[in-house]
């Protein structure tokens, strides 16, 4: 008998042999009348085909045998009762299976069909098996439907037709067939029944798509039962599907799970997430219906990073929005983490300024590996290679480096690589969390796309990198919400190598992020970025220590806002490191950068640290447009000398050519010399002079010159050496002094008194 819903319970009657006091000539009820003494009824102890068995005569127009115990009935269940039944002698009668329906109050449960089919006995001596189903619902094979309101049954059977037979009945059976439609019942099409074998050698995808169909007609959903089935084609399931046993596939096969598109149904039907994950990776990019892939909040462990492009297999570009969401990664101890690094001699030249060409070894040298070498700046990539013509192609200039000399390029490797892609867009990272444990990096764009976008994202503890693009993959890329957490972040700022992100392209949004002690947040070529709201700090334990700084800019016009920003411990940068001339020619100068409303802080580091520091990598530069307003400037256990400087290690600027540059409305603490542009100073002349020599004392921003007077205003009455006023009013002379930083009020004769002056470092128009 089977037990699937009827563990437990008796099912089956007591056998003729026990006795007929428990087997009624009527509804099996109490009080009904019993077999055991009736005349027509006795038990044969030796028939040749049942053994033990009764033999009843057929007296009344409908017979009845029941048992007068209650076989228990329960919603869900479907139980099949059969009889066998022989004529001996007399009329021929018809025979059924029948059954008295009860409920929990021991009443009868009116209007249920309470017979099944009726079988005519066509001769004498045959054994005929008659049987029928009950159960709760409307299912093929089902006899009496019986819903939910009985509780038990009195089970037996019916003779019918001609009186006058008589008949031999073996031993009742009752059996739990409940399985039978399980299927059913849990609106289930199981391959196998459409020719899966499961072992893991045939070909079943024919018969996943034809349980799929059967499926899809009945409105059901596809079940994968034990085993292992090999796939050698794609299979797509339209159907839900619900895996009990796994499937294994070419790599070249997809599996496209279009009702239960998500991780965790990956992971069942693969046995394993990891596999799970790259399968569905496979279909995400390989089929329209779908745009998202939710990982179900599962994790992936990883022994070796994901090459999306050969998961994909099929395509090198992608343009449809597609989504990676809720679930982590984690990476596992393995050699196939460790980066490949390359030494190799090559030329570059500035006509040609993002190509090496003369590469020795270069069928060794990775595509998307780190180049450096005197002359690169940060973040230079091997974008493309040409192993004929013997060229590596970058992904940006470099600023020294004519000539022929030794290049090392290092490729790290990261958690999900897009890079054998020529060209993926709007692919979005969501939820997720990268714990990579020392051991790699995260994310590496493809060479070419529009808006990736990453939001609401954990990178902890990168090897190298987080996020990385090596060409132009971050044209207009969104960075949202993330948090970048430094595995270096114990160690002191001047030996730490990591960096959260990098950018070479223009438009992108890097907004409300936190990233911990890295060498620098982000690392950003291009123009027309916007850093907002962010929180990024450097510090370590060391007195008066160094800082890096946290946002690089490579490029001289970068139209940029940086609005909003926490930026702790750490300096903007400003240099044209990524410019294969980088002394100034017909271009534009550094400009189109705006700093608002920012929070700057400073813990325990040295006097001469600032946090706007612009290097120029070549002679002739100059500010053609810089607004610095509305910022708070911080210094916390000993006080810095300025907010802003010029690194002139390399070149100087030509402060004699600045423009266009606003920086006031600034708040200062700690600071020893406030920066403001414009800027109005008191003059104070206690003794007659024509000439008055106005110093404005280090206010104007990078120490620059005082190219320009706004306004002069006399406080009171400009006095002669008589005492009478003078009410000329006077010119000035710019540029001044030693270092250009005063300027000469001329008066029409020698005078005293006060006046209030505003200068400013550059030309305004």
């Amino acid at each position: 008998m089977n037990m699937a819903i009827t563990d437990g319970l008796t099912l089956m009657p007591p056998v003729f042999a026990n006795g007929l006091e428990v087997w009624a000539n009527g509804d099996g009820t109490p009080g009904s009348t019993t077999l055991d003494g009736v005349p027509t009824a006795a038990f044969v102890p030796a028939d040749a085909d049942f053994a033990g068995c009764l033999e009843i005569v057929k007296l009344n127009a409908t017979e009845q045998i029941r048992y007068m115990g209650e076989t228990p009935y329960r919603p869900g269940m479907y139980l099949r009762v059969t009889a066998r039944v022989k004529a001996m002698s007399g009329n021929l009668p018809n025979v059924r299976i029948a059954a008295w329906a009860g409920d929990a109050s021991l009443t009868h449960v009116a209007g249920l069909v309470e017979t099944g089919p009726s079988v005519a006995l066509a001769q004498y001596g045959e054994v005929v098996e008659v049987s029928a189903i009950i159960g709760s619902g409307q299912r093929g094979g089902v006899d009496m439907v019986w819903g939910t309101a009985p509780a038990y049954a009195h089970i037996g059977l019916d003779l019918t037709g001609p009186d006058g037979g008589v008949v031999r009945i073996d031993d009742l059976r009752v059996e739990d067939v409940t399985v039978a439609y399980l299927a059913q019942m849990l609106g289930a099409v199981d391959v196998r029944d459409y020719g899966a074998v499961g072992d893991g050698v045939a070909d079943d995808s024919a018969a996943f798509a034809a349980a799929d169909a059967a499926a899809q007609a009945q409105g059901g959903e596809v079940l994968i039962s034990a085993g292992r089935y090999r796939l050698e084609s794609n299979v797509s399931l339209a159907s839900p599907a619900r895996f009990v046993g796994t499937v294994e596939m070419p790599a070249s096969a997809r599996l496209t799970l279009t009702q239960n598109f998500n991780l965790p149904a990956y992971a069942d039907a693969f046995g394993d997430e990891t596999e799970g994950f790259r399968r569905a990776l496979q279909a995400l990019f390989n089929f329209a219906d779908h745009d998202a892939l939710d990982m179900g909040g599962r994790n992936v462990d990883l022994t070796a990073p994901i090459d999306v492009h050969a998961v994909v297999g099929t395509r090198d570009s992608s343009a449809i929005r597609r989504v990676i969401r809720n679930g982590s990664f984690y990476l596992r101890d393995s050699a196939e983490w460790a980066d490949t690094v390359v030494t190799s001699q090559a030329s570059y030249s500035a006509s040609d300024p993002k190509r090496l060409s003369n590469v020795a070894d270069i069928a060794n040298v990775p595509v998307g590996a780190l180049v450096t070498g005197a002359g690169v700046g940060r973040e230079v990539y091997v974008t493309s290679k040409n192993v004929g013509a013997a060229t590596l192609e970058l992904s940006a200039e470099l600023h020294d480096a004519v000539g022929t000399q030794s290049y090392t390029f290092r490729r790290f490797k990261y958690a999900l690589d897009f890079s054998g892609f020529s060209d993926v867009s709007r692919v979005v990272l969501a939820d997720l969390e990268f714990q990579c444990n020392s051991l790699g990096s995260a994310v590496m764009l493809p060479p070419a796309g529009l808006i990736f976008h990453v939001r609401d994202c954990f990178f902890s503890n990168m090897k190298d990198r987080g996020i990385t693009s090596t060409g132009r993959g971050c044209q207009g890329m969104l960075v949202d919400r993330c948090q970048f957490l430094s595995r270096e972040q114990q160690l002191p700022v001047s030996v730490r190598e990591t960096i959260a992100i990098n950018v070479n392209a223009n438009d992108t949004k890097i907004r409300d992020n936190r990233a911990v002690r890295f060498r620098h947040f982000v690392v950003s070529g291009g123009a027309g970025h916007i850093y907002a709201g962010n929180h990024w700090f450097q510090d370590d334990h060391e007195p008066d220590g160094i800082r890096t700084a946290g946002l690089v800019l490579t490029n001289t016009n970068v139209k940029m806002l940086i609005n909003g920003n926490y930026i702790d411990n750490s300096f903007i940068e400003w240099t044209n490191e990524h410019d294969a001339a980088p002394e100034h020619s017909n271009e534009y100068s550094f400009g189109g950068l705006t700093i608002v409303g920012n929070i700057f802080t400073a813990i325990d580091v040295a006097p001469w640290f600032s946090w706007l520091v612009v290097k120029p990598y070549g002679a002739g530069h100059y500010i053609h447009g810089l607004n610095v307003t509305g910022n708070t400037f911080k210094s916390l256990n000993g006080s810095i000398n300025r907010v802003e400087k010029v690194d002139d290690t390399l070149a100087a600027l030509d402060m004699g050519r600045c423009r266009n540059l606003r920086f006031e409305g600034n708040l200062f603490t700690a600071i020893d010399q406030v920066t403001v542009n414009p800027v109005t100073v008191q003059m104070d002349q206690a003794t007659d002079a024509k000439t008055w020599v106005v110093e404005f004392d280090g206010y104007l921003p990078f120490d620059g010159r005082a190219r320009n007077v706004e306004n002069i205003v006399m406080e009171g009455e400009i006095r002669n050496a008589a005492g009478d006023g003078v009410y000329a009013y006077p010119f000035v002379r710019v540029e001044r002094g030693t270092d250009g930083d005063a300027v000469e009020v001329v008066w029409p004769e020698p005078v005293h008194g006060r006046v209030h002056i505003t200068g400013r470092v550059d030309a305004p128009n």
